[in-house]
């Protein structure tokens, strides 16, 4: 399935050491594969709930959880997009922290469930190809600012914790990767606002971001015409010719609003 297997145990243990994990944590690993980081991990938290889809895998996953010992880890084969993340954080009476090296392909999907689920998810250490890192890192104003970027910065605190060479997995990809801490925190501090909407408007700004802001709205499957994308941009104080990437989360918030008022407007 094109997976990389870490093979290094040293790396295993400086990741799990730089996440500052405890005994009362819960941990839920995306793609166990065959344990390298499963193993570290079950040794430190209270619980591992080891998500890995690929069944050939799981004989051999088990029976390095049986070799090392290991009875606080409980494996789910499945999709990692079909995992029902409340329903851990519901059994365990807590919410989990979601660890693993997230396939290339569906990285975006993966952190918009999480974005999504974050009321079951207290933070993610996660590893991502180097360039793919650099885009979720990105600060408003440049190109690597994307909508997955302004989605993350809206609701958590990013922070890289390490850079892993490829050598340590095999086989090696022909990329470094980058381990990033997402800390999710309160929205409320925006105000009363739409999140499904806020959602919308930023993949709607993102979805033509070549345009400018009125001319991508406008463009966009919100239904929304130039004048009234021009009326919500002018009293969100947002200059209608800059570009989805120099909004910082803030901004997309007044902007949700504000469109929201000019339909309902246009509707009335």
């Amino acid at each position: 399935m094109g997976q990389n297997f870490l093979s290094d145990p040293s790396t295993a243990e400086t990741i799990i050491s730089r996440a500052n994990l405890s005994s009362e944590d819960v941990v839920l690993e995306i793609g166990a594969g065959l344990g390298a980081l499963t193993i570290f991990l079950a040794r430190v938290v209270k619980k591992v709930y080891a998500v890995e889809k690929d069944r050939q895998l799981i004989k051999l996953l088990k029976a390095e959880l049986l070799a090392n010992r290991i009875s606080n880890c409980e494996i789910i084969t499945k999709n990692i997009l079909h995992v029902d993340l409340h329903a851990i954080a519901d059994t365990t009476r807590s919410k989990i922290t979601v660890i693993g090296n997230l396939p290339y392909g569906i990285s975006s999907q993966i952190l918009i469930k999480l974005i999504q689920s974050r009321s079951a998810v207290e933070r993610t250490i996660l590893m991502f190809q180097k360039e793919l890192a650099q885009r979720l890192t990105a600060q408003p104003g440049g190109r690597d600012y994307g909508r997955i970027t302004a989605m993350l910065r809206y609701c958590a605190d990013i922070r890289i914790l390490a850079t892993i060479k490829a050598s340590v997995f095999y086989p090696p990809p022909k990329v470094d990767s980058t381990v990033i801490e997402t800390r999710f925190k309160p929205t409320a501090m925006y105000g009363p606002h739409d999140e499904t909407m806020l959602f919308a408007v930023i993949k709607a700004a993102f979805g033509n971001r070549r345009k400018t802001l009125k001319n991508a709205l406008a463009a966009s499957e919100l239904d929304i015409d130039s004048q009234t994308a021009l009326k919500a941009l002018n009293s969100a104080g947002i200059d209608p010719s800059r570009r989805a990437e120099t909004l910082k989360p803030a901004e997309f918030v007044s902007l949700e609003i504000c469109l929201r008022e000019a339909m309902a407007k246009r509707e009335g």
